[in-house]
């Protein structure tokens, strides 16, 4: 990774701005998961044992101006009973008041601001608002994965006023998505699943100049059969990329890899009736929910030899047990390979969580959109602005 993280430069009596994630999920004001809470914590640690006072700032939701309900109040209360200190909650994201807190924060102590996105000029990148935001400390530190892909005030409109740099958990992520995608150990084996091949493409075409196989699941693969001339009964299919999907295979060869099989019912519903076919069985009615076991035999032989594996996006519909199967097939399959495993967030890392492998695989992203554009190879606005080594 070529960018300065917090270890490059000197925090001793510095005040830092760190854009943290903590977009977590609430339940009446309670945390239901502390996952990029406790995701942040060896940034925000090190930080303080540097001797430097800390102003953390996130988004939270989806807001429509100043909402009670989304107040970063709770994040501030559980951080501080991690920490076993006092963490500071300012009333309002910008402002007099809240800059005279930050002026008064001493080294050690900790301020965390409101919710970002109560100001529409947050996700409009307005100058004036990332100014005054970046006026509230002296460096700023972004260990915000997960909103990296987004040219936000407080991700890439506060380093126009101060230096940034990456805190360890950006860090660790450009460094596994980074040598996956630039200088992976081989074979390199990239695994697609999920709803809609649209969503995909930029990824596949991407990819398919770079791995070795890439191993298509979940309902993106129905386009893909439909572009052959398969009959999909009512299985999920995008009219608009058959001709995508069509150049995909043709540009891919044998280097794009399709199911055999599936998992088909007779309705969206878990309690369906359902049954094994092969790829060009589907009867009218019927549709595909999940990857039969010889797809998952077919993929294991071919993930036995990897060496680096990106996954990103589900085999099947697994939030509905009885098409979860070939997707957890697949997590327990790359929680014993000898390789480098990467999962690329959203319904992937919960995937993993739920097949219990989570501590198994060499990396879980904490950024399902900006994991995304990553292998896309998009370059990501949050992580361009920082400082360069």
């Amino acid at each position: 990774m070529n960018k300065k993280t917090v270890r490059d430069i000197d925090l001793r009596g510095k005040r830092v701005l760190m854009r943290a994630d903590f977009n977590v999920p609430l339940k009446e004001g309670v945390i239901t998961d502390d996952t990029r809470i406790q995701a942040a914590l060896p940034t925000i640690k090190y930080i303080l044992e540097q001797g430097a006072s800390l102003i953390l700032m996130s988004h939270l939701g989806r807001p429509k101006g100043k909402t009670p309900e989304l107040s970063l109040k709770p994040v501030a209360d559980y951080l501080g009973k991690l920490l076993g200190q006092e963490v500071k909650m300012a009333p309002d994201v910008v402002g007099d008041e809240v800059k005279a807190m930050a002026d008064a924060l001493a080294p050690g102590e900790v301020l965390v601001l409101e919710n970002t996105r109560f100001y529409g000029e947050e996700s409009k990148n307005v100058p004036e608002f990332a100014e005054k935001l970046a006026s509230l400390g002296n460096v700023f530190v972004n260990d915000a994965f997960g909103t990296a892909h987004r040219a936000h005030a407080s991700t890439e409109g506060v380093t126009h006023y101060m230096p940034g740099v990456a805190g360890f958990l950006i860090g660790k992520e450009l460094d596994f998505l980074g040598k996956a995608t630039g200088d992976p150990d081989r074979p390199f084996v990239v695994i697609l699943g999920g709803a809609k091949v649209s969503d995909k493409i930029a990824v596949i075409e991407n990819m398919l100049g770079k791995a070795d196989k890439l191993l298509i699941g979940g309902g993106m693969a129905n386009t893909f059969f439909k572009a052959q001339g398969l009959e999909m009964g009512d299985s999920l299919v995008e009219a608009d990329a058959l001709e995508m999907a069509k150049s995909l295979m043709a540009k891919g060869g044998d280097k794009l890899v399709l199911p055999v099989d599936a998992v088909a019912a007779d309705a969206f519903d878990n309690a369906a009736n359902y049954k094994v076919v092969t790829v060009d069985a589907v009867e009218p009615g019927w549709r595909i929910l999940d990857i039969g076991p010889k797809t998952v035999s077919l993929y294991k032989d071919i993930l036995k030899t990897a060496k680096t594996v990106v996954w990103n996006g589900p085999m099947g519909v697994f939030e509905m047990e009885n098409f979860a199967k070939g997707t957890f097939a697949i997590a327990e399959v790359l929680a014993e390979l000898d390789a480098v495993t990467i999962i690329g967030g959203g319904d992937s890392a919960s995937a993993v969580a739920k097949a219990g492998v989570a501590d198994k695989v060499s990396h879980v992203s904490t950024g399902g959109g900006a994991s995304l554009e990553f292998l896309e190879g998009k370059v990501l606005p949050g992580i361009a602005a920082l400082e360069d080594k």
